[in-house]
């Protein structure tokens, strides 16, 4: 029986990663990363990218996405309405002109049709990119421009808009709706808007 005053060199599992919510983007990033994506021609990850931004949707909402939950016709849609697998309950959000031009151009070039996950697999077109995929690429484009990638993370994706949101408007609200919270204390806890306040206020006051 081991002596239980003798201890195992266990490496505690955190020990030099940053544990915590994921930073968000900010807006240079966001378009430093558009630009390297259209330099690279990669019309799936533009449009992934630009999506998950635009939509604030957790990685598996994202990912089950439909050519047709995003179209009306011909067209990509301004707006759209999927429902939350976590919840079970509907969230709508906005697609912009340069997310629709990005989402409509992947689709053409990959003749997607109505029924088609919008990011089908590789391998098996009726699959669509699985979450550890999703979290491959989404470390792949913070390292595009060099952020550390252990402050990153697919939240950060969710997040990005979100926090941007809450900063010009000051609307938590308006935040929650758009990422689907049922409860206004989720969207502060995951803003983390009360500690972001206080330190504003603080670095606001000079002694």
């Amino acid at each position: 029986m081991p002596d239980a005053n003798v201890t195992d060199d266990v490496i505690p599992w955190n020990k030099g990663k940053l544990v915590g919510q994921k930073a968000p983007l900010k807006p240079p990033e966001v378009w430093a990363i558009r630009a390297r994506l259209q330099l690279a021609n990669n019309k799936r990850d533009f449009a992934l990218f630009n999506l998950a931004v635009d939509s604030k949707l957790r990685g598996c909402d994202l990912l089950r996405i439909r050519f047709s939950d995003i179209r009306t016709g011909g067209e990509i849609r301004s707006r759209a309405k999927v429902l939350q697998s976590k919840t079970g309950n509907p969230v709508q959000f906005e697609v912009t002109k340069c997310t629709r031009d990005a989402v409509n151009e992947w689709c053409c070039f990959k003749k997607l049709q109505s029924h088609d996950w919008l990011f089908p697999s590789r391998k098996d077109r009726n699959r669509h990119l699985t979450t550890r995929q999703y979290a491959r690429l989404v470390e792949r484009w913070i390292g595009s421009i060099d952020l550390p990638r252990s402050s990153y993370a697919t939240h950060s994706m969710r997040r990005t808009k979100a926090t941007l949101i809450y900063r010009k408007a000051g609307n938590l609200r308006a935040v929650q709706l758009q990422l689907g919270h049922t409860k206004i204390d989720s969207t502060v806890r995951y803003l983390g808007v009360e500690v972001e306040d206080a330190l504003a206020l603080a670095e606001s006051i000079e002694l």
